[in-house]
């Protein structure tokens, strides 16, 4: 997942906009327009860290002339009490952007963070981990870039490049044979496809029709070995659905080739960091 500059732009005006409305009451009534300050920011638990770039255009949106110097890059590791990047400027503005610059921060380098844990419980499998459509609505771009920075491997960005055929795809349709059938009646270019499978006999289906991705869908770790052996290198094998720290290690070992995980992105923990003014 590659950043927008535009896409950046308007996640950031949609929430400044949203926390700031009319005006910062408290900050305005308080701080003089021309006092000036230094803040830097601070890791207060170790983590990944992703998003900088974006924290630092939130800041700004208020004054192009604010100095922002980043102590680290996106993707490394800093550990509690680190300070990330140091900024200087109108301390109205530092003040005033403030939350929706950490809003961001945090989220993006709390996704990092539990990408990058997932990543290193498979190191030693085949197994990539995938993100999902699991994100928060309007954040979908930061989300998956974050899962990027964390060494996660980013699935489809939406439902427009790429098919997976789901269960209510495939209820609806009839059949696995049915709905992949329609998909290369009604395509106009060659296109990969994915299907969902919850059983053996949805594998095989799956597989004769020669799908180029399987996915195994809540199965058992029995289960899913049982259809690595059955599709045998014949399509690419993701695994789905209900994954957690307890049983990554366990699925990756099976010979899936992909692992998604929508605790990714859907309920993330957001890695605390603070802005303090020095």
């Amino acid at each position: 997942m590659k950043l927008n500059q535009k896409e950046i732009e308007r996640v950031i005006l949609t929430a400044l906009k949203e926390d700031i409305g009319a005006g910062d009451t408290t900050t305005n009534l308080i701080i003089e327009k021309k006092q000036q300050a230094k803040a830097f920011f601070l890791a207060k638990e170790d983590g990944i860290i992703a998003g900088l770039a974006i924290a630092k255009m939130v800041l700004q949106k208020f004054d192009k002339t604010i100095k922002w110097k980043s102590f680290i890059k996106d993707g490394e590791f800093v550990s509690a009490g680190t300070h990330i990047a140091e900024v200087k400027g109108s301390l109205r503005d530092l003040l005033t952007g403030e939350r929706t610059a950490l809003n961001i921060l945090q989220r993006m380098s709390g996704i990092a963070t539990a990408t990058n844990s997932f990543v290193d419980a498979v190191k030693n499998t085949n197994a990539k981990i995938l993100d999902t459509r699991k994100t928060v609505p309007g954040l979908r771009m930061l989300d998956k870039y974050a899962v990027k920075i964390g060494g996660g491997t980013n699935h489809r960005s939406g439902l427009f490049d790429m098919v997976l055929i789901k269960d209510n795809h495939i209820k609806a349709a009839g059949s696995i044979s049915n709905a992949v059938a329609k998909i290369r009646k009604g395509a106009t270019q060659k296109i990969k496809i994915e299907v969902e499978t919850s059983n053996l006999d949805e594998v095989r289906e799956a597989l004769k029709n020669k799908v180029e991705i399987i996915m195994l869908d809540n199965m058992t770790v029995s289960m899913m070995k049982e259809a690595v052996k059955i599709i045998a290198g014949k399509a690419k094998v993701e695994a789905s659905g209900n994954v957690n720290f307890k049983s990554i290690k366990a699925i990756a070992e099976t010979g899936v080739d992909f692992i998604s995980v929508g605790a990714l992105t859907h309920s993330v923990k957001a890695l605390d960091i603070s802005m303090k003014i020095m």
